[in-house]
C-alpha cells in the first residue's frame, strides 16, 4: 500500500499517534480502557432516563424490560447509543494521547468537508445500484418472506427526515472508533498499514453480531476496504461518506414497510445475495475514489513537527562560523525523522 509520494516527508494516517513525540506505549492502552467504560456508563445513564421518560408518559414495556417508545424513536435511541461514543473517543484521543482530537479526522487534524461532499458525490452512484438490487433481490423488502406492505407516504417522509439527523452521527461515530481509533492506536506500534488495518476490520465485523456467515463476511470486506481507503487518502472522510449512505439506504428501506424499523436484522443477517452486492458497491466505490484521488490529490500525509529549540544554557558565547554554517543549513535529526517516515509510508 503507498501512503504517500516519495518526496514528500511525514507520517501517514495509521502512525497519527507518534507525530507529537509524546507517544508511549501505555497510552492507547489507557485510552481504550477509559473509553470502554465511559460509553456503557453513559448508555446506561441515557437508558435509565429514556425508562423513566417513557414510563412517566405511559408508553408499555417491552419484554426485555425497556419502554416501548414506537419503531422510530426506539431506532433513534439505538442510534444515539452509538453516536455518544464519538465526543468520548475524542476525549480519549485528547486527555490520554495529549494530542489534538482532530488528528482521529485526518492528516490535516480536521475533517476536510470538500472531499467529504466530493466522497458523498461518489457514493451516490454504487449506493443507488445497491438499492436497485436490493429491491430486484427476491423477498428483498421482507425479512420472514411475507409481503411487504407501503407504510404510507407520510410515516415513510418523517422517518427519513428523523433518519437523516441521526444515521450520519451513528455512522460517523462507528469510523472515529474503528477506522480512526483502533487504526491509529494499532498503528503506534506497527508500521505496517495492512496490520494496522487488520484488527479493526475483525472487530468492526464482531461488533454486529453473528447472524450468518456471508453477513460476517460483508461486514469484514467493508472494514478492510474502509481501512485501506481512509490510509490511502489520509482521512475519514471517504469511509464517513460510504457508511451514511449505505445505511441510509438501509434504514431507508426498513422505514418504508410496516414493521421494519421494528426488526431485529443487521447487516449480519444479510443473505449471499445481498453480501455479494454490498461488496461489489463497495468496490465500486473504491474505484471510483482512487481515480478521484488521483485528480483532486488529497494530502495523505501529516507534515513532521518540528523539534523543539535545544537549550542554549551551556552553549559558548560565540558560535564557531562553521558551526553556524551547519547549524543554520542542516537539520540532521529532522531529516532522520523525514527519510524514516518516508520508508514507513512508501509501503
Amino acid at each position: 500500500m503507498t501512503t504517500g509520494s516519495r518526496d514528500l516527508a511525514g507520517f501517514p494516517y495509521h502512525r497519527m499517534a507518534r507525530r507529537t513525540g509524546r507517544h508511549r506505549w501505555w497510552r492507547p492502552l489507557l485510552g481504550t480502557t477509559l473509553f470502554l467504560p465511559s460509553w456503557l456508563v453513559a448508555i446506561l445513564l441515557l437508558y435509565a432516563f429514556s425508562y423513566a421518560l417513557g414510563t412517566a408518559a405511559g408508553y408499555p414495556e417491552l419484554p426485555d424490560g425497556g419502554v416501548d417508545l414506537g419503531p422510530l424513536r426506539n431506532t433513534v435511541l439505538d442510534l444515539t447509543y452509538i453516536a455518544i461514543a464519538l465526543p468520548l473517543i475524542m476525549l480519549a484521543v485528547r486527555w490520554t494521547e495529549r494530542r489534538p482530537a482532530g488528528a482521529l479526522s485526518s492528516v490535516t487534524g480536521r475533517l476536510r468537508f470538500r472531499w467529504l461532499a466530493r466522497c458523498l458525490l461518489a457514493a451516490l452512484l454504487p449506493v443507488t445500484l445497491l438499492a436497485l438490487t436490493t429491491v430486484l433481490l427476491p423477498d428483498g423488502g421482507a425479512a420472514s418472506g411475507d409481503p411487504a406492505a407501503w407504510v404510507g407516504m407520510r410515516s415513510f417522509i418523517i422517518s427519513l427526515a428523523v433518519l437523516t439527523v441521526f444515521v450520519p452521527m451513528q455512522a460517523a461515530a462507528e469510523e472515529y472508533v474503528f477506522r480512526g481509533w483502533l487504526t491509529q492506536a494499532v498503528g503506534a506500534f506497527l508500521r505496517s498499514p495492512w496490520l494496522a488495518v487488520l484488527p479493526q476490520a475483525a472487530l468492526f465485523a464482531t461488533a454486529h453480531g453473528w447472524g450468518t456467515t456471508w453477513g460476517f463476511v460483508d461486514l469484514l470486506f467493508f472494514g478492510l476496504v474502509a481501512g485501506w481507503l481512509t490510509i490511502r487518502t489520509g482521512g475519514l472522510e471517504v469511509t464517513i461518506a460510504l457508511h451514511i449512505l449505505n445505511n441510509l439506504l438501509a434504514f431507508g428501506v426498513s422505514a418504508a414497510v410496516v414493521g421494519g424499523l421494528s426488526s431485529d436484522d443487521t447487516a449480519a443477517d444479510a443473505p449471499w445475495q445481498l453480501a455479494l452486492a454490498d461488496m461489489a458497491a463497495v468496490l465500486l466505490y473504491a474505484a471510483i475514489i482512487l481515480r478521484m484521488a488521483r485528480r483532486h490529490r488529497p494530502q495523505r500525509l501529516a507534515p513532521v513537527l518540528a523539534s523543539p529549540p535545544a537549550s542554549h544554557q551551556h552553549q559558548p558565547l560565540v558560535t564557531p562560523p562553521a558551526a553556524s554554517m551547519r547549524h543554520s543549513y542542516d537539520t540532521p535529526a529532522n531529516g532522520r525523522a523525514s527519510r524514516t517516515e518516508v520508508r514507513e509510508s512508501d509501503l
